[in-house]
């Protein structure tokens, strides 16, 4: 146990996303996986959208059912891509009228596909920080936005990426999530470059528990984030030993979090792939306890 056995609160606060169901099957798992996460008392939690609104139905369904069912936080994402201005509004009016105070306001990536060039929409927003302002205009919204450690594939160098945080972070933005890493000391680098931009907006860095490596690192290629070897150290020799490979995964977030909560950081958010088991694993690793054990301590 990593935690004083008196303590009833944890020293993380946690935040927990899911992206929104494509069948009725993906659905029950889905808000299964919800319904147990919550027990962790997470500050709260976000919802994914496809590019231009591709998810709009299923990210307001599911929004609207955890913000019924479990009473949670709930932060919807919302994307500029392939939007008017008209579009966004409307969808936003949408989510206040279903209870949504929190929006992640993202530019989203090109309709084609990563890799291709994005194209603002005539009559939509920009840039992600016009989304951020047409937001804030509206006074009651807690706004997050996205950051890049290993800055945005499409950023032509570092010191364009920060400039476009320091943007949404002047825009009115509450908070900044990171994409998933996995060497904290890029994380560490990166925040001295956003320290040294006289940005002060809180960036909470985004931990992905590694639910399947090979997928993992097909996916790592498109988004612009990097696998370090030393995963394939760890994770040799377990391809067919799904509980060994769970617990090393287990371990390898785990150590990653407590070496962000010596640095000072205590905000994790997780990206749980609409999976409990290991994220749960995850914070139990860290002394982290679900809600009615931590009652009863």
């Amino acid at each position: 146990m990593m935690m004083n056995e008196n303590t009833t609160h944890p020293r993380f606060e946690i935040s927990f996303e899911f992206f929104p169901p494509k069948s009725e099957e993906m659905e029950a798992q889905l808000f299964e996986t919800v319904e147990r996460l919550a027990l962790w008392q997470p500050e709260f939690v976000t919802v994914t959208y496809g590019a231009g609104g591709s998810t709009k139905e299923p990210t307001l369904a599911a929004v609207t059912t955890i913000i019924k069912d479990t009473n949670l936080p709930t932060a919807a994402h919302l994307t500029c891509v392939d939007a008017s201005k008209d579009d966004v509004h409307a969808i936003v009016e949408e989510y206040r009228a279903a209870g949504v105070r929190r929006i992640v306001a993202l530019r989203g990536d090109p309709s084609a596909g990563i890799g291709t060039v994005y194209a603002p929409h005539p009559q939509g927003f920009q840039q992600t920080a016009d989304l951020v302002g047409a937001l804030a205009a509206y006074g009651d919204f807690d706004i997050s936005v996205s950051a890049y450690p290993e800055k945005h594939p499409e950023s032509p160098d570092m010191s364009a990426d920060i400039a476009v945080l320091k943007s949404k972070a002047d825009a009115g933005a509450t908070r900044a999530l990171t994409q998933f890493f996995f060497n904290n000391d890029v994380f560490f680098r990166y925040m001295d470059a956003v320290a040294a931009a006289g940005i002060t907006l809180p960036v909470i860095p985004g931990i992905m528990p590694i639910q399947n490596l090979t997928q993992l690192k097909r996916f790592s290629k498109r988004c612009g984030a990097t696998v370090p070897g030393f995963l394939d150290d760890r994770f040799d020799g377990f391809d067919d030993k799904p509980e060994e490979r769970a617990k090393v995964a287990a371990d390898v977030a785990a150590e990653q979090i407590e070496e962000l909560g010596k640095h000072g950081f205590k905000h994790i958010h997780l990206y749980t792939m609409n999976r409990a088991p290991l994220v749960s694993a995850v914070l139990e690793n860290i002394g982290y306890k679900p809600g009615a054990a931590r009652a009863a301590a």
